[in-house]
């Protein structure tokens, strides 16, 4: 197993993430799987400035790092992974890796009357997104809603059914 924690943070990599969330899990790397921000040189950049220290940084899209733990160049090390969106995850999983347990951080909160739940006062789980937090779940995995590490983690159930 590669992967030891997953963080949904549409800001992906930022102060909170560098300062507490990478230190909390001291992976050996941190990885964002994101195709906007590993095609553009200027934001690829910008978030390599705020690495965690010790640990190495990939930024890369969805196909790069699917193929990559399809071919096992992760196996040995320990990943904390960042996503914007929970398929991201149920995709790692159903290629065969094990996430222990999935933070539900900061989320974009959509126009109102978007149909949905919202989780603590940062996050909102979109309706559509509802089924794939169910089968992250049943795969095993522990979802929390959980902002900052000094917060109470909140199991995603107290919002949703799973």
């Amino acid at each position: 197993m590669s992967i030891i924690a997953g963080r949904i943070d549409y800001r992906l990599l930022h102060g909170i993430v560098q300062g507490f969330w990478c230190p909390t899990w001291a992976a050996q790397r941190t990885m964002i799987i994101d195709d906007d921000t590993a095609n553009d040189e200027v934001r690829k950049s910008a978030m390599k400035l705020s690495k965690p220290s010790g640990q190495a940084l990939s930024i890369i899209t969805h196909d790069t790092a699917y193929a990559n733990y399809k071919a096992g160049k992760y196996d040995g090390h320990t990943v904390f992974t960042i996503a914007r969106d929970p398929q991201t995850f149920l995709d790692l999983i159903e290629l065969g890796q094990s996430i222990p347990v999935l933070t539900l951080g900061l989320t974009e909160f959509p126009p109102e009357g978007t149909p949905g739940v919202q989780a603590g006062r940062r996050a909102f789980i979109l309706e559509e997104d509802i089924p794939v937090y169910r089968k992250i779940a049943a795969s095993g995995t522990k979802i929390e809603v959980q902002y900052m590490t000094t917060d109470k983690p909140v199991p995603i159930s107290d919002y949703i059914t799973l």
